[in-house]
């Protein structure tokens, strides 16, 4: 427990550091920026997503811990004289988009884990960076939002009456929309905001019902810090097949999912996405 806990006092630590490097960046966000080339993760990388990405590192650095960083943005670098001892994965700004548009949904995300596997994370943290909520979770010990621990209830358990987040962000509608389509005629309230680490956090506090992406697009750095926010929060996170989410830490690694608040909503929205899938 007690390594546990300075884990979880370093990535306090790391938000903060991240908030205080990019607030001098977020009042020229508008201005013309640098071109600094595609990050790991494939996309266009820009200089606050650095800034917060060195934030991050100088901390844990500071901190003399020996570890592989895994990030949408530089993409897998060792540190210090055991690097297999602990991988931290990171997404520095989930959400750049919103960022830089003036849209006040965007966070950063690090995720720590045994091995280069989601399965292994035992600490996680998503920082909701405009309205300074933060979510932290410790493997068997529970979740927590600023300090008050949450519980995945979820509001409704209707289809109908959920609110349903629903990501269709993606070139590949045409393909994707007859998994989805039972699911969306149903649901009244979907939703999607634009940082998918935030919205699962939401998913594990049951401010939304659930939560689904299944475009084979977002990374394994996206939910791995997240999924153990969900996992501790008692809410349930598959592959859209049923299976639990478990994959390779790579910012090159795809991931699809099921997020539920609680097995009712989980089951009715499982059972539609897979009775579409079945009829193809």
């Amino acid at each position: 427990m007690r390594a546990k806990t300075k884990w979880i006092k370093i990535l306090i630590e790391c938000r903060n550091n991240v908030q205080k490097r990019i607030e001098p960046l977020l009042r020229t966000i508008n201005e013309p920026q640098p071109d600094l080339g595609l990050g790991a993760g494939g996309d266009p990388t820009r200089e606050i997503d650095v800034a917060a990405e060195n934030a991050i590192v100088d901390v844990l650095k500071k901190s003399k811990i020996t570890f592989t960083l895994i990030s949408e943005e530089s993409g897998i670098v060792e540190y210090g004289e055991s690097p297999g001892s602990c991988y931290v994965t990171v997404d520095p700004i989930d959400g750049t988009t919103n960022l830089i548009r003036g849209i006040p949904f965007y966070a950063t995300s690090i995720a720590v884990s045994k091995e280069q596997s989601l399965k292994t994370v035992h600490t996680g943290l998503v920082a909701d960076l405009f309205h300074g909520t933060t979510y932290v979770a410790l493997k068997r010990s529970g979740a927590y939002r600023d300090n008050r621990r949450i519980t995945a209830r979820a509001r409704e358990t209707s289809i109908e009456e959920g609110v349903i987040g629903i990501d269709l962000n993606n070139y590949r509608i045409r393909q994707l929309a007859p998994r989805l389509t039972d699911l969306m005629s149903r649901a009244e309230h979907i939703r999607h905001f634009g940082a998918n680490a935030l919205e699962l956090c939401y998913v594990a506090e049951g401010i939304i019902d659930a939560f689904v992406d299944m475009r084979g697009k977002l990374r394994a750095t996206d939910v791995a810090a997240a999924s153990l926010i969900i996992a501790e929060a008692g809410g349930i996170l598959t592959t859209p097949e049923g299976q639990p989410l478990d994959v390779k830490l790579d910012p090159k690694q795809k991931v699809e999912f099921i997020a539920a608040a609680n097995a009712k909503i989980y089951d009715r929205i499982f059972g539609l996405v897979k009775a579409q899938k079945e009829q193809r």
